[in-house]
């Protein structure tokens, strides 16, 4: 089987209390290959800005990338998200995965309120801010959506886009512009059927096929606790996830039964797996996840 790239989210959700510094020197330790955190200005649960936490996480690893899970670009001037992409590419070392995302309705209207973009608009904000984006990274003169010129410096190495989202919108989006299309929450014939209908989009614009990066979770263990994993689901279901579907998604068990639903996800075509932990034990989570992912690479 290919080597799956393994990624943890960073525990937004707890981020207040959370040492982020200990958190990515044990991601890094373990041989994990990327930590990723969420962006959101006003979410349902208070969480950290997320330039600035892995800002954070770049100054105190050395190898680790490091990933936005995922910045939504339409709560951002473009400019200012390209000055904050090209500042942590040079703080890290050209380590960044620059996830983007349309923004979903699950914490509501207050982000866009707060920053006068119109939530039925932000589909056309994002891919205004994808046209502008990698010259404005790298330093070149670039034409605003506004029609005013800039140059920023200094200029960076363009990361790669990895579009999140599992919608036509976002393949397309993902076909026209991204390096990896990213959708969460999503089963592994699912994502071998996207594989396809992208290759035909990105064929379209004259591109490859964008690389695969699924997003899951994961609570693994030999008895993995009932009530966590309701409450894992009801998470799910928020998202539109069908119940029936939402129950089976969560990754369980011990590394050997969770190391098959990592060669699953393989075989339909992904090439990164970015994980988020169910749960309070972050720490041992991640631990579980390296030894599932040794484990999945000796078939």
């Amino acid at each position: 089987m290919k080597r799956l790239s393994i990624g943890v989210m960073f525990p937004s959700s707890r981020s207040a209390a959370v040492d982020v510094r200990a958190c990515a020197r044990h991601a890094e330790d373990l041989g994990l290959d990327a930590l990723f955190t969420g962006d959101h200005l006003a979410a349902t649960v208070g969480t950290m800005e997320s330039t600035l936490t892995l800002a954070t996480v770049a100054a105190v690893t050395e190898r680790l990338r490091i990933g936005f899970g995922v910045m939504v670009l339409a709560l951002r001037h473009p400019a200012w998200a390209a000055k904050q992409i090209a500042t942590l590419q040079h703080l890290s070392g050209d380590r960044v995965i620059l996830g983007v995302g349309s923004g979903g309705a699950v914490h509501g209207s207050r982000a866009w309120e707060a920053v006068g973009v119109q939530y039925t608009e932000r589909g056309r904000h994002t891919d205004a801010a994808l046209e502008v984006l990698p010259d404005l990274v790298t330093g070149r003169t670039t034409v605003l959506p506004s029609g005013v010129s800039i140059a920023l410096s200094p200029g960076a190495a363009m990361p790669p886009i990895w579009v999140g989202g599992g919608s036509r919108a976002a393949l397309r989006r993902t076909a026209r512009y991204a390096d990896a299309w990213f959708p969460s929450v999503i089963t592994a014939t699912a994502v071998a059927n996207g594989r396809r209908e992208l290759a035909d989009l990105a064929a379209g614009y004259g591109r490859p096929t964008p690389h695969l990066a699924v997003g899951g979770s994961v609570l693994l263990g030999p008895t993995p606790s009932p009530s966590l994993l309701s409450a894992a689901t009801a998470g799910l279901t928020r998202y539109g996830v069908p119940p029936e579907i939402a129950a089976h998604l969560p990754i369980t068990g011990p590394p050997p039964q969770a190391a098959e639903r990592f060669r699953q996800y393989a075989e339909a075509g992904a090439d990164h797996l970015i994980l988020g932990v169910i749960g309070d034990d972050w720490q041992r989570q991640c631990e579980l996840i390296a030894e599932t992912r040794s484990l999945s690479e000796l078939s």
